[in-house]
């Protein structure tokens, strides 16, 4: 890795946050009900390594299950409403319309259908991962260049050629922006499900710590939630320069 690479890496803006933390807490004299220092929120994730290992797991197994219903429904979901306009015209609106419910009142419903179970986690989950991926699939799928579908049919190619060979690939990065919005969305939906009542997971443990107001351990989990969620993004970005390495026009 070249010097200009390792310095925008984000293994080095991690670090600059880190010693600017160190250094900005005392320097400032930032209350520890603000801000506490960077040594005292290590510390107190090592007394609570136990439940927030397992509540990290815990809840990053709920976001990949929601994450990959909602990816798969909303790629499945786009790709029909691209191909047949009488469908996005009468249905697309009503998937619009339930993004404006909120996340609360539609996991409330969810909890009463399914308890207080992980699959009620699941599908809030899918809830939120399954529209940015079906809009970015439309939209990528869309956008696709008449002229080289013209020519694809002129050499005789039929539709699913055409969809495999073209209008998939031409749409995949776009997908991929859907992809990448829709498991940080995810990952805020598991620990929303989590607020209904659960024993194991990091919107548990984050709803004790608010309740008993403790804002060192509330600041132990936002650091692990942001790790969960880089660390998942992250993913989809190695995937995406691997497999889907070309550029939209």
């Amino acid at each position: 890795m070249t010097l200009r690479g390792a310095l925008t890496s984000p293994f080095a803006t991690l670090a600059v946050v880190a010693l600017v933390w160190l250094a900005a807490v005392p320097a400032l004299g930032i209350g520890p009900r603000y801000l506490p220092p960077l040594g005292a929120v290590a510390a107190e994730a090592a007394r609570l390594w136990p439940d927030l290992s397992a509540g990290f797991l815990r809840t990053a197994y709920e976001t990949l299950l929601g994450f990959l219903a909602g990816a798969v429904l909303g790629i499945a979901c786009g790709t029909a409403f691209a191909t047949v306009r009488l469908l996005e015209r009468s249905v697309f609106p009503l998937f619009v319309a339930l993004q404006s419910v909120p996340v609360i009142a539609f996991g409330a419903i969810v909890v009463i259908w399914f308890g207080n179970t992980i699959l009620s986690k699941v599908v809030i989950a899918l809830y939120l991962a399954f529209f940015p991926v079906a809009v970015n699939t439309l939209r990528g799928l869309s956008g696709v260049d008449p002229q080289r579908v013209a020519l694809l049919r002129s050499f005789g190619a039929g539709k699913w050629r055409l969809f495999l060979t073209l209008a998939l690939p031409s749409a995949a990065p776009v997908i991929m922006t859907g992809l990448k919005l829709g498991v940080s969305l995810s990952l805020a939906g598991a620990i929303v499900g989590e607020w209904f009542g659960d024993t194991v997971g990091l919107g548990v443990l984050l709803l004790q710590a608010l309740y008993f107001e403790q804002a060192t351990r509330v600041w132990v989990l936002i650091v692990a939630c942001g790790l969960l969620g880089a660390l998942l993004y992250g993913t989809l970005s190695l995937l995406e320069r691997r497999f889907v390495w070309w550029r939209a026009d």
